[in-house]
């Protein structure tokens, strides 16, 4: 078993920036990769960013090419993401995920483990 812990998240001006982490414990040694989803309301959630554990090698959502910024530190068992020029369209509850097998990394069903959820909102 693998828990998740979400750091961060909270109200932000459009254009602002705001930073997520999340730490992972239990048995660490089985993560393949972690990543971040939301969900706002009344839609599915949906992939923001992923990055493998092992290499580091990271995937984006479209939107949020060259915004959001995911990255692990293994030695301390956490994944964080920056996210900057925030859009009120970026308001949602952001989750972060684990799993343990390989492939499907932008896919929320193919994930293990989940945090809580943190809310993200951005005021226009």
């Amino acid at each position: 078993q693998v828990q998740l812990v979400e750091i961060g998240g909270g109200l932000v001006p459009a254009g602002g920036s705001l930073s997520l982490s999340c730490a992972a414990s239990g048995n660490t040694g089985s993560i393949y990769s972690m990543a971040w989803f939301r969900q706002a309301p009344g839609k599915e959630r949906g992939s923001v960013a992923a990055i493998l554990w092992s290499d580091g090698r990271m995937y984006y959502g479209n939107s949020m090419k060259g915004r959001f910024t995911i990255s692990r530190d293994n030695a301390k068992n956490t994944v964080s993401l920056v996210m900057n020029s925030l859009e009120p369209e970026d308001t949602a509850v952001y989750y972060c995920a684990a799993k343990r097998t390989v492939g499907g990394v932008a896919l929320s069903n193919a994930y293990h483990y989940w945090g809580q959820g943190t809310q993200v909102t951005v005021s226009s």
